[in-house]
C-alpha cells in the first residue's frame, strides 16, 4: 500500500508564489503517473498537472505557463511550482499517483492553498 503525504500549502497574495511537495511512503516506478488535481469550494476535483505513464507532461489551460510539475523518482516525490498565484487557483491540492500497468490509483489527503490579498 502506499501513502501520499502532501505539504507546502499555505496563503499567499495574488502573484506569490508556493511549491507543493508530495512523498510516497511506498515505491513509485518511474513509469507510473504522477501528478496535482485540486478540488475548490462547490466545484468538481480537476485535472492540474501529470506526468503521465507514456512520459508526458500535461497541464490544465487554467495553470500552463504557470505552473510546473517536476519528479524526484529517486525519492519517490513529486512538486508542483506555483507562480504567478491568483486567487481563483485556491483550491484544496491532492497529489495522485497511479501505477502503470494496474492502475491503481492512490491520492494525498490534500493540502490547502489560499490566495487572497
Amino acid at each position: 500500500q502506499v501513502q501520499l503525504v502532501e505539504s507546502g500549502g499555505g496563503s499567499v497574495q495574488p502573484g506569490g508564489s508556493l511549491r507543493l511537495s508530495c512523498t510516497a511512503s511506498g515505491i513509485i516506478g518511474s513509469g507510473d503517473a504522477m501528478g496535482w488535481f485540486r478540488q475548490a469550494p462547490g466545484k468538481q476535483r480537476e485535472l492540474v498537472a501529470i506526468l503521465t505513464t507514456g512520459g508526458s507532461t500535461n497541464y490544465a489551460d487554467s495553470v500552463n505557463g504557470r505552473f510546473t510539475i517536476s519528479r524526484d523518482s529517486a525519492k519517490n516525490a513529486v512538486y508542483l511550482q506555483m507562480n504567478s498565484l491568483k486567487p481563483e487557483d485556491t483550491a484544496v491540492y491532492y497529489c495522485y499517483a497511479r501505477r502503470r500497468f494496474t492502475a491503481t490509483a492512490y491520492w494525498g489527503q490534500g493540502t490547502q492553498v489560499t490566495i487572497s490579498s
